[in-house]
């Protein structure tokens, strides 16, 4: 079981990820609606895991991704992408970014995209 931060801008999104991580035995420790919350919010719950969303208000993904390596190295994230973002995609992954979970999300898929960026 793992402590996991959602940042997501989408109350919808984050709503079913949370199901499908907490049907899998997972913790949500928090869930940001930007990315500067969910920096901030990263300091504060030390989470084993974060799932961020790219396209977001104030603070996009990327940019998030970068403070939150930026202080904490090892931080785990696993982006979220909405199709053709191919180019942040890639962007992300060269920032430090584990893997990415593509949506609409596939359950199975999600499961092992964590599991493999928990080990």
């Amino acid at each position: 079981m793992a402590k996991i931060l959602m940042v997501d801008d989408s109350r919808t999104s984050r709503k079913i990820l949370k199901d499908i991580l907490v049907d899998a035995g997972h913790e949500i420790v928090g869930e940001a609606g930007n990315g500067e919350e969910g920096y901030q919010m990263y300091g504060e719950v030390k989470p084993d895991l974060v799932t961020m969303d790219i396209t977001m208000p104030v603070l996009d993904g990327i940019e998030a991704l970068k403070k939150i390596k930026a202080e904490n190295p090892d931080a785990k994230v696993v982006m979220v992408t909405a199709a053709g973002q191919k180019s942040k995609l890639i962007e992300a992954i060269q920032n430090g970014a584990v893997d990415f979970i593509s949506k609409p999300f596939d359950n199975d898929k999600l499961i092992e995209i964590v599991s493999k960026a928990l080990a």
